[in-house]
């Protein structure tokens, strides 16, 4: 950037051509997140914000802190949760959770004391809330399995506010009230208005960071893997990787969820399809 470009108010700023090729190069390599021309606009609006934090004079400084700097491997993990989009709802696509419990719940009990799933790309939370919820519905009906729930995202910031469980009470309008009832506690004074998963739900799921791409996963062999609206964001040979080594973490006869616009299309995956946008690993 040149002096008269820093010398801009920040909320006039650009990133130069250089440091968006590094920014694009460095985040696909990292996490396999395609970041287009066309998301250009959004990145600079996003970093504005950390720069913004850090006290920084603008987005230039902001890269030579991530690039140049003994500090930049620390900054990256916020420059990928500044950067990553999150968005998801309480029983989204709920087609899905009836499945999970009308057909694979009982093929999986056969035999089993403990079924283990695995939110592969939680957000804030509200997917393995909702398969928490679901799970714990079955344990009470039938009594004879149990359960347990990993839930993962690349972004910290959303792992802290999944592990937290509080949430607006708006955000679970829609439930049903005997699953509110159930599941969900009130808050009072300063808290009127937010709703927390209750004690004996939260002890269910666990939160850890991963990156679908590379690294270490977090579960090995998974009954259910829910990866729902995330592959969208990556280019195929990407979204072929990333599924191939959620493959390897799941059990024989056991099942992947994927999102309603997600496809396998095209893809070499020791998958089968059993309905739209669910696949199953072996088994009959």
């Amino acid at each position: 950037m040149t002096p008269a470009a820093m010398s801009l108010p920040l909320y006039r700023q650009r990133l130069d051509d250089r440091d968006f090729a590094r920014l694009r190069e460095a985040v696909y390599s990292y996490c396999g997140i395609r970041l287009g021309e066309r998301k250009r606009q959004m990145v600079e609006g996003r970093l504005r914000k950390r720069v913004r934090a850090l006290g920084l004079s603008g987005l230039a400084d902001y890269c030579r802190l991530v690039f140049d700097s003994p500090e930049g491997s620390d900054e990256f993990i916020n420059l990928i949760d500044v950067i990553t989009t999150n968005k998801t709802d309480f029983f989204r696509e709920p087609e899905h959770f009836r499945y999970l419990t009308g057909h694979c719940l009982p093929l999986l009990q056969q035999g089993r004391t403990e079924i283990q799933l695995w939110s592969a790309a939680c957000s804030t939370g509200e997917e393995p809330w909702t398969l928490a919820m679901v799970l714990e519905e079955e344990r009470r009906r039938a009594g004879d399995f149990d359960y347990r729930v990993v839930a993962s995202d690349i972004c910290t910031r959303v792992l802290r506010e999944a592990a937290r469980a509080v949430y607006d009470a708006d955000r679970v309008a829609g439930m049903a009230p005997a699953l509110k009832k159930r599941y969900l506690a009130r808050g009072k004074g300063p808290s009127d208005g937010l709703v927390r998963i209750v004690p004996e739900l939260r002890k269910k799921v666990r939160f850890v960071r991963a990156n679908l791409k590379s690294g270490p996963l977090p579960v090995r062999r998974a009954d259910v893997v829910f990866c729902r609206n995330v592959l969208i964001y990556f280019d195929a040979p990407t979204q072929e990787h990333i599924l191939r080594r959620l493959a390897s973490c799941i059990r024989p006869g056991g099942f992947l969820f994927l999102g309603h616009s997600e496809s396998v299309h095209g893809m070499r995956l020791p998958l089968r399809q059993v309905r739209p946008t669910v696949y199953r690993l072996g088994g009959t």
